[in-house]
């Protein structure tokens, strides 16, 4: 061992206290990463072509590296950026193991794997359990509200719209939630009115908000109790609807809303398209819509109810 590894090994008495805990932390990571990988610095400054300097900045916590750099140490490192940059995943050898075991996986391994460890850890819940309580997901605009409204009716159960059940928990009206509270305070209560949702309606009829997949572990619990349907729409018929509901703010900016609108929908679609059921309600008028939706759900719940049998 030279004096540059026991110079890695061993703080410099001239740290300063005050240095910024992210970069010290990100320091760390870098240092331990280099010893479970028995690099010298000078092997991984060759091989990230990083200044040696750099390096010893970086890891004593007062170098700002960029973006790109911290891209080029990482790979020499043979691990992740999001490894480098603190990702919890990279907390613990198990943590790092599983990962190792879903790298490369297909769509289909990986929600099956979801689905196993759901059922492990008892967090989904029975087939049949989910089958009665029904979820519609999409953007606002593609029908949720009026369509579950019309189907708890024909289904003769209880119609719950999530975002009254969050001013309900929350105790105040969603604008106030998020300029007041800001997001992390709406994804709390969001969280909460389903959980309690899910308590209160063994049978139902939920019209959840469009953003209900940007928070994990939210749409997990909401995967794992209920049928999750997507109401899909074209872009145009989106936009069409929400201003048909009255709400004109859409037409202040006709085509950097279109634009954001396709940008939200392409950003949401992989997580949408998880759901149990597709429908599409492109081209339909409300009425083919409730009758296409009902028939799409009949075949799905029959379909569930029988795995639920055989299991």
């Amino acid at each position: 061992m030279d004096f540059q590894d026991i110079q890695t090994l061993v703080p410099s008495l001239d740290e300063s206290p005050g240095r910024d805990p992210f970069l010290h932390a990100l320091g760390e990571r870098v240092r331990s990463l280099r010893a479970r990988k028995g690099m010298t610095r000078r092997a991984l400054a060759q091989a990230s072509e990083v200044s040696e300097r750099h390096l010893a900045n970086l890891e004593l916590g007062v170098g700002n590296a960029s973006i790109l750099v911290l891209r080029q140490i990482a790979r020499a490192l043979d691990c992740p950026l999001a490894e480098l940059l603190g990702d919890e995943t990279a907390t613990s050898p198990e943590w790092l193991l599983i990962r190792d075991l879903l790298r490369g996986r297909s769509e289909d391994s990986l929600r099956r794997a979801r689905i196993a460890l759901s059922e492990l850890f008892g967090e989904a819940g029975k087939p049949d359990a989910r089958a009665s309580r029904i979820a519609l997901i999409g953007l606002r605009g593609a029908g949720k509200s009026t369509l579950g409204q019309m189907l708890a009716e024909k289904l003769d159960v209880p119609f719950v719209e999530l975002n009254r059940e969050i001013e309900r928990v929350a105790g105040c009206g969603l604008a106030e939630i998020h300029n007041l509270l800001g997001p992390t305070a709406y994804r709390r209560y969001e969280r909460r009115a389903l959980e309690e949702t899910i308590q209160l309606y063994p049978d139902a009829v939920i019209a959840t908000p469009g953003g209900i997949v940007s928070d994990s572990a939210t749409f997990n619990l909401l995967m794992a109790h209920c049928l999750t349907v997507w109401l899909k729409a074209s872009p145009e018929e989106h936009m069409e609807r929400v201003v048909a509901q009255g709400d004109l703010r859409p037409m202040s900016g006709n085509r950097e809303a279109m634009d954001d609108l396709k940008r939200i929908l392409a950003g949401r679609s992989a997580f949408y398209g998880k759901a149990d059921l597709q429908f599409d309600t492109s081209g339909l008028d409300v009425d083919e819509a409730a009758r296409g939706l009902e028939a799409a759900l009949a075949r799905a719940t029959a379909s569930h109810r029988s795995d639920a049998a055989g299991a």
